[in-house]
């Protein structure tokens, strides 16, 4: 196991669509470990392939001690939005209030390769969202107004450039 780099925004590699998985092999199987590690080194309750450099549609979630790895996901329904405040592993320190679906109707494979049908609500929806935006290369910060995005924006830039 090891505890693989969170990439921090302003990093140019969160913004890149991952591709689709094609191969359960030796090298996913390290990469889910992994992601497992950084994910509970970070207490992080959702991880994305992107934000540890790797532009692969696989993420980890536990939530309520269930564990759920999710590789090529898609949502196909969404219900219902409910806002709430929201924080990620890219923007350490940083939590804004976030409107998401209330319930998912999700699509994926898991570690084996077996197709995963499941209707999600709740906190767990909202994480499952978090993470799929980033597959896409969405942060969190585009679902804020204009002026927040800027605001938040301009701060990590000031911490990646070594200011405060």
């Amino acid at each position: 196991m090891a505890v693989l780099d969170v990439l921090i925004y302003p990093n140019s590699a969160l913004r890149v669509e991952a591709s689709e998985i094609i191969d359960w092999d030796g090298g996913l199987k390290k990469l889910i470990t992994d992601m497992w590690e950084t994910m509970y080194t970070s207490k992080g309750v959702g991880l994305a392939a992107p934000q540890v450099g790797v532009s692969k549609r696989l993420i980890v979630i536990e939530y309520e001690g269930e564990r759920h790895v999710v590789i090529n996901p898609r949502i196909i329904e969404e219900e219902g939005f409910e806002r709430a405040d929201e924080g990620c592993l890219s923007f350490p320190g940083i939590y804004e209030s976030v409107e998401r679906p209330a319930k998912i109707h999700v699509i994926y494979r898991d570690e084996t390769g077996s197709q995963r049908d499941e209707v999600i609500d709740g906190f767990l929806a909202r994480v499952f969202a978090h993470e799929i935006d980033h597959l896409s290369g969405r942060l969190f910060i585009d679902r804020l107004s204009p002026l927040k995005k800027s605001f938040i924006r301009q701060k990590m830039e000031r911490q990646a450039n070594g200011r405060s």
